[in-house]
């Protein structure tokens, strides 16, 4: 039962046989009998009671928010969001497989061209090794003939030293015979004979020793000559046994 429901009235017979009587005496009042309802009555006044009762139950209900679309709204919102946090990544790591795509690509042709410059100095390093070995040989062979030129040479020193000292000899002896010429008046003929051979043996002599003479200064400048080239030879081996310089 609700708490705002109204009890019916209840008919009060001294008053109303007060009122049916204005001025008479006031009668004997009878007994008070309780006034019961029909059992009709209660019936429909229960049933209205438990209509009020279920209205005011379902207005409450009627008022609340619904639940089902809220969850149902905060799902999508979560999927959009997360779908949107995943094409973000989507996107992040195609752009970083494009770069890594774009740095190997750059490696690659880094790498191709230090093999193009690897391949240009292998072929630089061979030149320069056939350089080289050539440079050695005649090197090798300017040694040989430097040392040839030398032997040569103190084989004529020596030659021309016995030649002068010869020269030397005839000369004295030349002398020797004129002072015998000068003493023997009667071998004049003789000495001037043996003066004549040894004159001519002495300009035989000198004959020698100025192609000796020659032959040594021949030699000098061919040894000059064979220093020369040795040197210049010496210098490229030096220059070629040089590491070679990196190209940029």
């Amino acid at each position: 039962m609700p708490e705002n429901s109204t009890p019916a009235p209840q008919n009060d017979p001294t008053k109303a046989t007060q009122q049916g009587r204005p001025g008479g005496p006031a009668p004997t009042p009878a007994p008070v009998v309780p006034f019961k309802k029909p059992a009709a009555a209660k019936s429909a006044t229960a049933t209205a009671d438990d209509a009020s009762a279920e209205n005011e139950i379902s207005v409450p209900a009627a008022g609340k928010p619904m639940v089902l679309p809220i969850v149902l709204g905060a799902v999508a919102a979560l999927f959009i969001v997360t779908t949107l946090v995943f094409w973000s990544q989507v996107k992040a790591r195609e752009s970083t497989i494009t770069q890594i795509n774009n740095r190997s690509g750059q490696a690659e042709a880094a790498l191709v061209q230090m093999q193009t410059v690897l391949d240009a100095n292998k072929a630089d390093t061979a030149t320069l090794q056939k350089q080289l070995d050539v440079a050695a040989a005649e090197s090798s062979s300017l040694k040989a003939d430097l040392d040839k030129t030398k032997a040569d040479a103190a084989a004529t020193q020596i030659l021309l030293d016995k030649s002068r000292l010869t020269a030397t000899e005839f000369q004295v002896q030349s002398e020797e015979a004129k002072v015998a010429s000068l003493k023997h008046q009667g071998a004049v003929a003789l000495a001037q004979a043996q003066t004549a051979v040894m004159q001519t043996q002495l300009n035989k002599a000198k004959a020698d020793t100025v192609q000796l003479e020659t032959k040594l200064a021949e030699a000098n400048v061919r040894a000059a000559d064979l220093q020369a080239r040795l040197a210049k030879a010496e210098t490229e081996l030096a220059q070629a046994l040089k590491p070679p310089t990196k190209k940029r």
